[in-house]
């Protein structure tokens, strides 16, 4: 299996000026690229410059900036060189398939926060012992940083980045033949139906909370977001103060999703450790928080009809808040490294179809909570029931595998 591992690094001040050194001079380097490519469609009869003419340009550069350029990892700026490619092969891709392109961007020094090695030992190397409590990575340019390494690292390490999130720095390791950590069998299903009222219902009637982190601290963020706004245009970025209203608002979200990523890694382990095959509905979030298309008034030319954006932004939000997508990568993730099976159904009526007789009606949903059918009178929490048709679809997907 391929795993990522990521620590906190906790580098030396002198360190730590170097780091930012590094992703200043890679995202100098990114943008160069970019503006290359700009200037040679626009200017040489639309002359395309890839990945392999920029690649052999290196040594020149590195050779004329030997300060800043020179001395960082050949590997790790042909990896930048690699991301600009791949942004622009995502790019035609868009237009050919007539999606809104989006042309790729030049990267603000606070918008580029990761460097990656694309190999082990070539300009950087991983220097751990299973037991070594002195963990350290070596990165050429920088030296040799601690690591906070809480958790043993498997397999055979193949890349190695470096990111900076808000004022922290952190190694991300990509290994590969991890091996799978099985569990016993329990002999156990379930199916769990997502939800913001609760976080997630099992089909043995259990609720799992919804922490609702962002709504917790949504005061303690607004104030910090007016607080940044009242600075005005001509002194941002140029004042301590504005950085440090900055910083403070970006440590806010990172709090934030520190306690989600935590939530979620909890929830999935106790799902893993307790059933051999956990059932789901196949969600498309970014279908569901996508804000609705404008409809133009045909008698009013320039005004537009209600379209409902305003009644949705808050389930949108909740939606986020409950970051179903993340929990449900965690716990696929989780359940292949313990050799459990995860199966993800149709979602269609799940909670509009009685589990008991199976007739399918919009009003047996009386309410949000309530689930009464409207045939046969069977009567329970409408999340329970939900849950309950996930694991019976997921029961015709083992037969039909069989």
């Amino acid at each position: 299996m391929i795993r990522a591992y990521k620590f906190l690094l906790r580098p030396t001040v002198r360190q730590t000026v170097a780091l930012s050194e590094m992703l200043r001079d890679h995202c100098s380097l990114y943008n160069g690229a970019l503006q290359e490519r700009r200037d040679a469609y626009r200017h040489t009869s639309k002359t395309t410059v890839r990945y392999g003419d920029q690649s052999a340009q290196l040594k020149e550069i590195r050779a004329f900036d030997s300060e800043r350029q020179g001395r960082w990892s050949f590997s790790s700026q042909q990896a930048t060189l690699r991301r600009l490619d791949k942004a622009f092969a995502a790019f035609f891709k868009r237009v050919k398939a007539g999606l809104t392109p989006g042309y790729p961007r030049f990267k603000g020094t606070g918008h580029f926060d990761t460097v990656i090695f694309p190999k082990d030992g070539d300009g950087c190397r991983w220097d751990s012992a299973p037991h070594d409590p002195q963990t350290r990575v070596r990165l050429q340019g920088v030296g040799h940083v601690r690591v906070h390494r809480h958790r043993a690292v498997k397999g055979r390490v193949k890349t190695i980045g470096v990111k900076r999130e808000g004022n922290r720095w952190y190694v991300v390791l990509a290994c590969d033949d991890v091996p799978a950590e099985l569990l016993p069998d329990t002999g156990a299903l379930v199916g769990i139906d997502m939800g913001v009222t609760h976080f997630l219902t099992t089909s043995d009637g259990e609720h799992v909370a919804n922490p609702r982190f962002l709504e917790a601290a949504a005061d303690d963020l607004a104030e910090a977001q007016r607080h940044l706004a009242t600075f005005p245009k001509r002194a941002r970025r140029h004042t301590k103060a504005h950085r440090a209203a900055a910083r403070k608002v970006a440590q806010i979200h990172q709090k934030i999703r520190r306690q989600r990523l935590d939530h979620a890694h909890k929830t999935a382990l106790t799902l893993v450790r307790d059933h051999d095959v956990i059932a789901h509905e196949r969600l498309n979030t970014a279908g569901m928080t996508r804000a609705p298309k404008p409809k133009p008034d045909p008698e009013q030319p320039g005004a537009f009809l209600p379209n409902g954006a305003a009644a949705k932004t808050s389930l949108t939000r909740s939606i986020l808040d409950a970051g179903w997508g993340v929990f449900l990568a965690i716990l696929a993730n989780k359940a292949e490294s313990a050799g459990r099976t995860v199966i993800a159904v149709d979602p269609r009526n799940t909670s509009r179809t009685c589990p008991s007789c199976g007739h399918t009606a919009k009003e047996s949903r009386a309410t949000q909570a309530k689930f009464e059918c409207v045939r046969c009178r069977f009567a329970a929490n409408a999340d329970h029931v939900g849950a309950t048709n996930v694991l019976n679809r997921a029961g015709l997907v083992l037969c039909d595998v069989a």
